[in-house]
């Protein structure tokens, strides 16, 4: 994946605003050529779709719920027979201050199905094209909340955790049929979810810097891109402590609002 070139044909969901706006800007001033995005708020999604456009890429956007499995498996099969496909990035999601009855289905509803409703049409679109005919890459963005449940969002952090399992397992799967999949897990970033935190949020990163960030691991084949490096350290060395202890550090969390 040279920057110097425009070689990729780039699909993105939940991309007005956020982690996904930002790739997407990424992108088209770097290795687009093409980039299909999509987004629940049409206003939000023409600004993506403008700001690309004025970068140098070819963009086509959709008003889509991701949660609609096949609404999007039409629209993902639809851009890939526009361009086929170089690089999928299940990046939609949601969260939520307080977990309801309704919030916690609608989180697991985005954050884990709606991944699988992104990925699922694309490895089926890339096993029919032979394994020598393009680069095929498949990215999920989890969170670092998936690295254990959080008792200040139960839902997120469980929807993210089932996404970097099933991730990592078919990287793994996958790689025989020359099929590339990375988990990202990125930490505090911008976005409307990030902004209705009043929390304490250590390590906040601005939405390009993280989209850089990402971009370079996808280009390097990275299993896991998890950043920033000290939050993640300090995730997973708590993820691997006895309950006993876990349970403590988390108790003294503050809730996000």
């Amino acid at each position: 994946m040279a920057t110097s070139k425009r070689t990729l044909s780039v699909l993105i969901t939940g991309a007005s605003s956020g982690i996904g706006k930002a790739l997407a800007e990424h992108y088209a001033k770097t290795t687009a050529h093409t980039l299909f995005i999509c987004g629940r708020n049409a206003d939000r999604l023409q600004e993506t779709k403008r700001r690309c456009e004025q970068l140098g890429c070819k963009v086509y956007s959709q008003i889509l719920d991701v949660t609609d499995r096949r609404a999007t498996q039409d629209w993902i099969e639809g851009c890939y027979k526009q361009s086929p496909l170089n690089l999928v990035i299940a990046n939609a999601g949601t969260g939520t201050i307080h977990d309801t009855i309704d919030s916690i289905y609608q989180t697991f509803d985005t954050n884990l199905y709606g991944v699988l409703h992104t990925i699922l049409p694309a490895i089926e679109l890339y096993r029919q094209a032979p394994a020598t005919s393009s680069f095929r890459q498949i990215a999920i963005i989890s969170s670092i909340a998936g690295y254990h449940g959080l008792s200040t969002c139960p839902a997120y952090s469980a929807s993210k955790a089932g996404v970097k399992a099933y991730g990592e397992a078919l990287r793994v799967k996958l790689k025989p049929e020359g099929i590339k999949v990375s988990v990202v897990c990125p930490g505090f970033v911008r976005s409307r979810i990030t902004d209705q935190n009043t929390c304490p949020m250590p390590f906040f990163m601005e939405a390009p810097d993280a989209a850089k960030i990402i971009a370079e691991g996808l280009t390097r084949n990275k299993a896991i891109i998890s950043f920033p490096a000290p939050l993640r350290f300090s995730t997973w060395l708590v993820s691997i402590l006895p309950n006993c202890l876990s349970d403590f550090i988390y108790a003294l969390l503050p809730n996000k609002a």
